[in-house]
């Protein structure tokens, strides 16, 4: 009791006047009050460590600007050895024994699994060994089945050779049926005059092949391209390839009923300038030339300094000529006076070879 006493008085000297704790208590009173201070202090001391590094924390967040601070100021280092070393110790020593626990378990649990796998063989052998009468009964009825299978296949196979001798003989009637559409299809294209080269659900583009009504052959004129576009509303738009050489890039709309006649308006205008337009073309992979339908003009790049521009008439060659109209070295005109050539009547090929070897431009 004095012990007991002695703990109180250290701990509260209140709790000596309790009724409890008198002299006269019970002892085992007296032991259970000391338990409760015990566990008492040793809560109390986890809270002050708890409030401590909690007042630290709350110190550092003080002392801190920002977030990125924080995240990048170094770790604190720990003191070593003393109740820290021997609890880091305990740890490993603790950690050790958990491995080494673990590994008596994994392998006791390895050679239960075993155990196992080896029962479950010998089920499986046991039950394999009972159903294999019984296999040895059904593989005489698959094999009579696959008879049966077999006999039915075969007729199956003479079946399917009529039928794709049948296919192949309708194929190669259908692929003549083809030559000869095509065949027919290249005899409307060139007695139509016209090729279908795109066609889509706002646009078709063709390819105009005229023949002219002279002595000119067809062969010597770049085809006529021509894009036609059409609305919703029923009508057309017809525009000239820019890449056609030699006719004058135009457009023109109207309804499909008129879509027939502007073509053959294209196709006449193509004609009409035929002999012109293929003497121009014949001239393109000789001189440096430039032609423009609209102007009816004629421009020959003699040098990088020296532009001439020839005029062509209307009806040239055999009722309009061609002449010089001006001559141009470096942006300024030049006098035309020398520039006679001993012909009064001189086509394109003419005048082009006169300029060309001509001193005085």
């Amino acid at each position: 009791m004095a012990e007991v006493r002695a703990v109180l008085q250290s701990c509260d000297s209140s709790l000596l006047d309790l009724p409890g704790n008198s002299d006269q208590s019970d002892s085992a009173e007296a032991a259970m009050m000391v338990l409760y201070l015990t566990d008492s202090r040793r809560v109390q001391k986890v809270l002050w460590r708890q409030l401590f590094v909690l007042d630290s924390m709350m110190s550092l967040l003080e002392s801190l600007g920002s977030v990125q601070q924080l995240v990048k100021q170094p770790y604190p280092t720990q003191p070593e050895g003393g109740a820290r070393g021997r609890w880091k110790a305990l740890k490993v020593d603790y950690r050790s024994g958990v491995e080494e626990m673990e590994t008596l378990l994994r392998s006791v649990q390895d050679r239960v699994q075993q155990i196992h796998k080896r029962r479950h063989t010998l089920t499986q052998l046991v039950q394999k060994l009972h159903s294999k009468k019984q296999m040895y009964e059904q593989l005489e009825e698959s094999l009579l089945k696959a008879q049966n299978a077999l006999q039915s296949c075969d007729r199956q196979l003479t079946q399917l050779r009529v039928e794709s001798e049948a296919v192949v003989s309708q194929l190669i009637s259908w692929k003549r049926l083809r030559d000869e559409l095509q065949e027919h299809v290249s005899a409307a294209q060139s007695v139509m005059q016209i090729k279908l080269l795109s066609l889509s659900q706002s646009e078709l583009c063709v390819e105009l092949r005229p023949r002219p009504s002279s002595d000119l052959s067809s062969n010597e004129l770049e085809p006529l391209k021509l894009s036609v576009s059409w609305s919703v509303d029923g009508r057309f738009r017809l525009q000239v390839d820019e890449g056609t050489a030699g006719l004058v890039e135009d457009c023109s709309s109207g309804t499909r009923a008129q879509l027939s006649a502007a073509l053959l308006e294209v196709m006449q205008c193509y004609v009409g300038q035929a002999e012109l337009l293929s003497e121009v073309q014949a001239l393109r992979s000789s001189f440096a030339i430039d032609w423009r339908p609209a102007q009816r003009q004629l421009i020959f790049l003699k040098s990088s300094s020296v532009v001439c521009h020839l005029e062509v008439e209307e009806g040239y060659p055999s009722s309009g000529g061609a002449r010089l109209s001006s001559v141009q070295r470096d942006g300024r005109p030049v006098d035309m006076c020398g520039l006679k050539p001993q012909k009064l009547v001189l086509r394109l090929r003419d005048w082009l070879i006169f300029l060309s070897t001509c001193p005085l431009i």
